[in-house]
């Protein structure tokens, strides 16, 4: 069971925002860090700051020992070969070093790729540029009821010309947790492959590869309460080992020539030049913090906040809640409208009064076009949170309303 006592490990938790105890309510864009994690990330700089992978004193091999362990740990964490772990800086670089590897390998003018109507930019964009250049088309699947992907369409939308699925498991708009498993076999069924943006699902869900179904999976380290700049690609291993490089230098080589090389197996061969060290290391020491606490219980205690702020929000009068409103179906990013305010208008009152809520489109603008609003603000949950939060959020809006209500009787 995760309690508030824990909120005591993560020292930015106890700043002041604005003169005000701040509510951080933003971690679907990025997650606080425990202690733990600061002296990981300390202790490496400090103590055994060496290259890894190249020399044999003391210093450098403690520092390989380190970063191969955190791979191990990760892998460990996501119910993976650690050989099938490949250290990138996010999310985004994950899903781009697909789409110019696997993807200029395989795909051909007139395949397909295909995506929801709910993905990040970052799961959107490097297909995009994929298929411009290949002269394949992105064929999307719809978002139907309730933010809800639209499963009947599954066999009309993924066909035997395409080659790439590419989806969200969780949506950082709509907080809806996907049924990949259901894709995959589609997917898997006309020979096309399965990539998973797991970057909001893996800091909050068990989540293991086998269970998905998927080839890929991408996630960062930074929303998992590690650092900044480092993140998570695995692999099929069978998959892994017919692709070209991503990027040319140093450590990813086998045999050097002047005319040509030979590279290594992965994940190595994926990992050019000296990698995020000290992220990956304290990456390690993130995947210890949240094992510690039990993935299960992480996802137990958001989807009662969850459960919690949907009840309460819901009495506010004119506030429209994107998304599925059962707490068992989604995660805690709660993207919502309050009557025809701006969602930058919400947000900075609300920051005003110390609570950090994320406004604009969330890198999501199809979606929010399909939604037909331009802009939504976002309280995302995380396993610090508390109800107590969830409650002065909504004082906060009904300060929010109650300025704009008293500006427009103003103007009468």
């Amino acid at each position: 069971m995760i309690t508030p006592a824990l909120r005591a490990d993560f020292p930015l938790l106890h700043v002041r925002m604005n003169g005000k105890p701040l509510i951080y309510l933003d971690s679907a864009a990025t997650s606080q860090k425990p202690q733990a994690v600061l002296d990981a990330l300390l202790s490496y700089y400090r103590e055994y700051n060496a290259n890894v992978h190249r020399g044999v004193y003391e210093l450098a091999e403690r520092a390989t020992l380190a970063y191969e362990a955190a791979r191990e740990k990760v892998a460990t964490f996501i119910g993976a070969r650690a050989d099938d772990v490949i250290f990138v800086r996010g999310t985004t670089e994950s899903i781009n070093l697909i789409a110019q590897t696997y993807g200029r390998q395989n795909v051909r003018g007139g395949d397909d790729i295909v995506v929801t109507e709910m993905e990040h930019h970052s799961n959107l964009v490097p297909w995009q540029m994929l298929a411009q250049d290949k002269g394949a088309a992105i064929r999307v699947l719809p978002v139907g009821a309730e933010g809800m992907l639209d499963l009947g369409a599954l066999d009309r939308v993924i066909g035997p010309r395409t080659r790439i699925v590419s989806m969200t498991h969780q949506s950082n708009v709509l907080g809806t947790i996907n049924d990949v498993r259901a894709v995959a076999a589609r997917a898997h069924a006309v020979g096309a492959v399965l990539v998973v943006d797991g970057a909001q699902s893996v800091p909050h869900l068990p989540v293991r590869v086998a269970e998905l179904g998927c080839d890929f999976l991408a996630f960062s380290g930074h929303k998992m309460c590690g650092p900044t700049g480092i993140g998570v690609l695995w692999g099929r291993g069978e998959i892994l080992a017919k692709m070209p490089p991503f990027h040319g230098g140093g450590e990813m080589i086998e045999r050097v020539e002047y005319e040509r090389s030979t590279y290594r197996e992965s994940p190595h061969r994926f990992e050019a030049g000296t990698p995020n060290i000290a992220g990956a290391i304290a990456l390690g020491a993130a995947v210890d913090y949240l094992t510690a606490l039990g993935m299960e219980n992480v996802r137990a205690h958001e989807e009662s906040l969850v459960r919690y702020a949907i009840a309460q929000l819901s009495d506010l009068p004119d506030l429209k809640i994107l998304g599925p409103t059962d707490p068992a179906t989604r995660g805690g990013a709660i993207a919502f409208q309050l009557g025809d305010l701006h969602a930058h208008d919400v947000a900075q009152i609300l920051g005003d009064e110390g609570i950090a809520v994320r406004a604009g489109h969330h890198c999501a603008q199809p979606l929010h076009r399909k939604l037909g609003v331009p802009s939504t603000a976002r309280a995302s949950l995380y396993l610090y949170n508390t109800t107590e939060e969830i409650d002065a959020l909504v004082r906060g809006l009904e300060k929010v309303r109650a300025f704009f209500a008293g500006r427009r009787t103003g103007d009468r």
